[in-house]
């Protein structure tokens, strides 16, 4: 082979960037500019072990020139033949048991933020957003899309990628002599993932905490004008069976802009954006007695997301972008979509140190709902401190310049506003992170105790993990564009948890622990508390056991029906202690056929509970997969409340001719709601990060009749057709 796999005593510490005046032809072949690159070699274990090179070695190199930074990876495996797994040919793929080449970009060098591009042995590419130093949920976001080329081809024992990135595509300061980068591996058919520069198994394969560093042969300069044109036009034809409404056809047009302020800072520009989202939100059977969390997928919002909405925790955020776009009628409480003109955000890299977020979004009025219209602005800055730390400072206002007594006083008001600061904590060896929070909402009707404060501990070592969080969420905290699951409590959790790592053997990682979860306030005092007793298992073949037994108190204070099947509540003030089992199961995701099972099974309020979750997918690769995923409930309550047997069954078939265009489609059947799902959805990537959707959705009324579906008639039904280009300047 053309490149040696030398492999030394000693690990390279850091690579460097040299310039080619020759560009290189992206189609996984090694040219002769190769030769002239740096080279990073002796790629170590991160798992199953931590302590040793990699079976399965790795080189990789890096140039650049005036239009393009490329990479190289060589990937060799111990087998001459051998076959590669991947879900599909649809891009941004996911998942520890699939082969694949990713290299990691911190551009600014605090170890926080950075960008992955990663590719497998199909030539399907990936490319996402690390934040939160690629610790904790929510760390790695692959809905961010950018413009790049990469190829790969096989070749016996080992396989080659490709990649050539613009410097447009990415965001970093002009004059840097550095970067910080690594690159990781996956080798499925050893079941090793494998990292450039060394992570401790008990971290994330992303962690940002220990990269490496790239000199440039000279300084980084700004690529020149960075204008990024995104045109779309949308239509639709939909009825509405249900309440006896005629078809209606609908057209849309608009655009989104982005423009390169300065090589770190970025400027969105949207005009009527089409918020429709073609990939609808899965179903889920809802037995909590609070709001449902759905993640941010749509574009606009997505690079530097976490700017805006790492505020806080998960239960509690101050922002929480989905309130844009989508309104509440307050007469009927439904939600509606809301039409917006316009709106823009700043946001990136003022300098080294300093991180700028700002947004502002019109929404318009909808007669129909009474709702008038609202400005969404947020001021968002991000200061380094200490190693990998920084402090945050957030502001949201939410106002109209609408007559407010033209609307009905009780249900909308004049402002809405949020004021807050956050200290993320992250030491410099990621042993220990944590954050501190303070958020105060403010309103017209002036009112106490509406505010949310909070704070986070984590410590980890390879074998012992320590996790302790708690809040204060006051009784009138109203950020009206935020997320709050809960109001006036306190919480208090933690977690514990030891890792034995056997030296032969299957298993990797096997270990006990301990957690509770605490949640009071002064009136009624707890509200809810559990403790558990868990032990975890994960197998070197990436398959993985958790089981916990849990005691549980809950005390409604409100009345609830815990069948989820409009039936007699259980009374308000009452309070019941449950004993349950948790536990779940994921086989070998490398094997062509793989499942998962989940269940909570036990003690349920005044009855019993037993509950089945999980789903079976079948992969023929490299064309797609067929999954069926599911949720059995079948809930006991004692006379007169409802006993009730919940399904919801959602198989999908997911087709990818080839590495541009896919076919999708999902059904749910849903017996908690009724309703029968079915969504298809035709892609065509026909250039990059541009695409033709057809999308074709139903919902029927469907009945369980001992067993069987009666499919009644339909409810609505729509057909949506979506094309979006993207131009650079």
């Amino acid at each position: 082979m053309a490149l040696g796999l030398c492999v030394n005593l000693l690990n390279a510490q850091g690579i460097e960037i040299k310039r080619t005046d020759t560009p290189i032809v992206i189609d996984g072949a090694i040219d002769e500019q190769w030769s002239l690159a740096d080279s990073a070699y002796n790629f170590m274990q991160y798992f199953p072990m931590d302590t040793s090179l990699a079976r399965s070695q790795t080189v990789a190199k890096v140039l650049y020139d005036d239009q393009f930074i490329y990479v190289l990876g060589v990937m060799k495996n111990l087998s001459p033949e051998r076959n590669y797994i991947t879900p599909s040919l649809r891009r941004d793929f996911f998942g520890d048991a699939n082969d694949s080449f990713s290299f990691l970009i911190d551009t600014f060098q605090d170890n926080t933020n950075a960008f992955i591009f990663g590719i497998n042995p199909f030539g399907v590419r990936r490319e996402g957003l690390i934040v939160n130093g690629g610790s904790g949920r929510n760390s790695f976001s692959m809905d961010w899309d950018n413009k790049w080329r990469g190829e790969a081809q096989m070749y016996g024992d080992y396989w080659v990628a490709e990649m050539a990135i613009p410097w447009k595509s990415i965001r970093f300061s002009e004059n840097q002599s550095q970067w910080n980068v690594n690159f990781y591996r996956i080798d499925s058919e050893e079941a090793e993932r494998s990292t450039w520069s060394p992570i401790s198994r008990n971290f994330s394969i992303i962690n940002l905490a220990s990269l490496r560093k790239m000199d440039w042969d000279t300084p980084t300069k700004k690529p020149g004008s960075n204008i990024s044109f995104i045109p779309y036009v949308a239509a639709s034809a939909s009825k509405d069976f249900q309440n006896g409404d005629g078809s209606q056809t609908t057209f849309d047009a608009g655009f989104d802009m982005k423009y390169a302020v300065t090589s770190g800072l970025n400027l969105d520009l949207t005009v009527n954006p089409d918020f429709s989202q073609v990939e609808v939100d899965r179903q889920v059977t809802n037995l909590d007695r609070f709001e449902i969390f759905f993640p941010e997928r749509r574009q606009f919002f997505l690079e530097n997301a976490d700017l805006f909405a790492s505020y806080g925790n998960n239960g509690t955020r101050p922002f929480f972008s989905r309130r844009i776009g989508v309104a509440r009628d307050e007469s009927t409480g439904q939600n509606i979509q809301n039409p917006i003109p316009a709106g823009l955000r700043l946001s990136g890299k003022v300098n080294n140190n300093l991180r700028l977020g700002l947004l502002s979004m019109q929404a318009g009025e909808n007669d129909e709902a009474g709702l008038p219209s609202y400005n969404y602005s947020v001021l968002s800055l991000q200061q380094k401190v200490l190693a990998r730390s920084n402090v945050s400072f957030l502001f949201v206002n939410k106002q109209t310049f609408a007559d407010i007594t033209e609307y009905d006083p009780r249900l909308y008001a004049k402002w809405n506003r949020t004021v807050g600061m956050d200290y993320n904590h992250a030491s410099a060896d990621n042993v220990w992170n944590g954050k501190l929070f303070y958020h105060q909402s403010f309103e017209e009707a002036k009112t106490d105790d509406s505010f949310a404060s909070g704070f986070e501990v984590n410590y980890d070592v390879p074998k012992w993990s320590w996790r302790m969080s708690g809040q204060m969420v006051g009784a009138n905290y109203n950020p009206e564009v935020g997320f709050v699951r809960r109001r006036d409590i306190r919480q208090l959790n933690s977690t514990v948890q030891y890792a034995i790592f056997p030296k032969k053997g299957p298993v990797q990682r096997h270990g006990p622990g301990f957690d509770f979860d605490m949640v009071w306030n002064e009136t009624y005092g707890f509200l809810d508390w559990d403790m558990n007793i868990l032990y975890d298992v994960n197998w070197k073949s990436s398959a993985r056991f958790s089981a916990r037994l849990r005691r549980q108190y809950t005390y409604l204070f409100n009345g609830f029906d815990p069948s989820g099947s409009g039936g007699l509540r259980l009374p308000s003030g009452t309070g019941y202690h449950n004993n349950m089992i948790i536990a779940s199961y994921n086989s070998d995701q490398r094997k062509v056929l793989s499942f998962d099972l989940r269940t909570r099974s036990g003690e349920y309020f005044n009855g019993t509970r037993i509950n089945l979750e999980g789903g079976i997918n079948f992969r023929y690769q490299p064309l797609g997969f067929t999954s069926l995923s599911f949720a059995y409930n079948n809930i006991k309550l004692p006379d007169p409340y409802n006993d009730a047997v919940l399904f919801l069954i959602g198989p999908r078939f997911d087709f990818t001719f080839t590495k541009s265009l896919f076919w999708t489609t999902f059904i749910q059947y849903n017996t908690q709601i009724e309703n029968l799902n079915i969504n298809s959805r035709l892609q065509w990537r026909f250039a990059p990060v541009s695409d033709f959707f057809l999308v074709y959705t139903d919902n029927y009324l469907a009945t369980d009749d001992e067993g069987f579906i009666n499919l009644g008639p339909s409810k609505n039904r729509a057909l949506v057709f979506k094309l979006t280009y993207w131009l650079n300047f």
